[in-house]
């Protein structure tokens, strides 16, 4: 049972991560943005990428144009799934 658990969350994990990937490709295309896939793909990771925006304004690197929050959510990302895996 907790073995069939540990690989869903890994699993949900990882498609957060290819989500946030896929929405940082995204913001390269303009007029794809308006699409409904994308409407989707900004609702399932706006939960993930908001707190990290505030973490990253708290450090003084939330300016300019450049949003780091997707780079900060995929590294969290990361170690979250290796903890996963490795209990």
């Amino acid at each position: 049972m907790f073995y069939i658990i540990k690989i869903a969350l890994g699993t949900l994990l990882r498609i957060i991560y290819y989500l946030i990937l896929v929405r940082a490709i995204l913001s390269f295309f303009p007029t794809l943005q308006t699409s409904r896939i994308s409407y989707f793909i900004y609702q399932m990771t706006e939960p993930v990428l908001a707190p990290c925006r505030a973490i990253l304004d708290k450090l003084g690197l939330g300016m300019g144009m450049v949003d780091f929050s997707p780079i900060l959510a995929i590294i969290l990302l990361n170690l979250l799934v290796r903890l996963v895996y490795a209990i």
